[in-house]
């Protein structure tokens, strides 16, 4: 996900690291631990409870931030990619994420052909108390189809549900803590998320759109927007595949003719092909809204990262539509 491109055709090889990884299992038992996390909580306990901390990895920080929110002072959540010049497409695991996994007794994945690395990370260190997440699996995704799960307002409340229900498997002592946590983090924390998403869709759902990739797809379609760029342009974007002469001729008629309300492109895999779009879009006053494919800035929470990207695209149909 760095902004140069050279990052996406890179992906196909860069596994490399994961030999390093896959020979430091060897090297530590089941109890070590990172010692290092980004989105550990800080909640107090409500009740006695067991005292007992949930060993939490997620492969992505999108999902470790709901993660850590969902289990509050019972969990400690350490997220693999927390950087966001980090790629997860092609991220080359360490030495010492090979030693958090090791520790971990509940992983979440994204799954999908997002992360590979990360399904051979966990295989080389199998646990057997080990509870494991893919979201793709959960939400019914077939391999090839699209992975970006966090983008979809329906996908995200089934991880949301999930991830609650493992915890009290887990540690049913703590069980009606996780279930007060779900309330809150779900009627209150994402309160501005889950209006924004009604709000747009009521207002604006069947407008056309126009975008970068296929991470902009599943969240066009939880706010019933209409996506005009043909999906073999998106998917090659994402994959880090060029796009056909084809693609590219019908998406600068899209915009010429100003087929398209707004066009939504992932800052962080701009393209020469995609930054030639924005300055097209801009230039026939058509209003250019961005996503990001992890949290930003660092250190935002999924709900602070997901809610000003929705204002952008609020802002930018609006602006569009004078609605």
């Amino acid at each position: 996900m760095s902004t140069a491109p050279a990052s996406r055709s890179a992906r196909p090889t860069a596994r490399i690291a994961l030999v390093t990884a896959t020979a430091a299992l060897t090297a530590v038992t089941a109890t070590a631990c990172s010692t290092s996390s980004s989105h550990t909580s800080n909640t107090a306990a409500t009740g006695s409870g067991s005292g007992k901390t949930i060993q939490v990895v997620a492969a992505e920080n999108f999902w470790g931030s709901i993660a850590s929110q969902l289990g509050g002072s019972h969990v400690k959540v350490t997220s693999v990619i927390n950087n966001p010049d980090t790629d997860p497409h092609d991220y080359e695991p360490t030495a010492a994420d090979a030693r958090t996994v090791a520790g971990a007794q509940y992983t979440i994945v994204n799954g999908v052909g997002y992360d590979a690395w990360a399904d051979k990370l966990l295989a080389s260190n199998p646990g057997s108390d080990r509870t494991q997440l893919k979201v793709g699996d959960l939400v019914g995704i077939k391999p090839g189809g699209n992975p970006h799960r966090w983008y979809s307002p329906d996908d995200v409340h089934q991880v949301i549900e999930k991830i609650t229900a493992d915890y009290k498997k887990i540690d049913p002592a703590d069980a009606a803590y996780f279930d007060q946590q779900k309330t809150t983090f779900e009627t209150n924390t994402l309160g501005d998320y889950y209006k924004l998403i009604t709000d747009i869709k009521a207002k604006y759902a069947g407008t056309p759109i126009g975008a970068s990739e296929s991470i902009v797809t599943p969240l066009a379609d939880g706010l019933g927007l209409k996506m005009l760029t043909p999906e073999t342009f998106l998917d090659a974007m994402s994959e880090g595949s060029d796009p056909t002469a084809k693609d590219k001729a019908t998406i600068d008629q899209q915009i010429k003719n100003k087929k398209i309300k707004i066009y939504v492109y992932n800052s962080q895999n701009s393209t020469p092909d995609v930054q030639a779009q924005v300055k097209e879009a801009k230039a026939q006053g058509i209003p250019v809204a961005t996503v990001t494919e992890t949290l930003t800035p660092a250190g935002a929470s999924f709900q602070q990262w997901q809610t000003t990207q929705l204002q952008g695209i609020e802002q930018a149909l609006a602006k569009a539509t004078g609605k």
